[in-house]
């Protein structure tokens, strides 16, 4: 059972974390993004949620087998970099700023890639699970910045 919620506690968290972030985020998504100049490389508005829950389970599952194993070390540094993707939402959709959204995903990429460099020196699997989060705001911080460089206004 203490496996189980090893586990548990951190996917339900993410998801969680990301269900808020994207209730934030709404209402800029109907009225204010639409309205900005964005990279031809942007995936379509449907893919995101999909993606994103993807990812947010993986981020669950990744801390959930450190913990799982007794590896407490990463825990402070994963709940941080959660915290960090949430205030990308406030950011860049809630406050309509592109500027602000780049300085926060730049961190995020930073925290994100800390924590996969730490988890492959304590656990492989943790780590590999990381990595498609790792990439999709790598590729995030280009549809961030292309945003913020083409929608001066804004």
């Amino acid at each position: 059972m203490r496996k189980f919620f090893a586990y548990a506690i951190p996917i339900v968290l993410s998801i969680a974390i990301g269900a808020f972030g994207a209730y934030i985020q709404s209402p800029a998504i109907t009225e204010w993004y639409p309205t900005l100049v964005k990279s031809p490389l942007s995936p379509p508005a449907v893919l995101f949620p999909i993606v994103w829950t993807i990812l947010y389970i993986l981020m669950g599952i990744s801390l959930g087998a450190m913990v799982a194993k007794g590896d407490m070390s990463l825990v402070r540094l994963w709940l941080v970099q959660l915290l960090v993707n949430f205030l990308w939402s406030v950011a860049f959709f809630a406050l309509h700023s592109p500027l602000l959204g780049l300085i926060v995903i730049l961190l995020l990429d930073v925290l994100v890639f800390t924590y996969t460099i730490y988890a492959f020196a304590s656990n492989t699997t943790s780590a590999w699970l990381f990595v498609p989060y790792l990439l999709w705001i790598l590729f995030a911080t280009y549809l961030t910045g292309y945003i913020y460089l083409n929608n001066p206004s804004h």
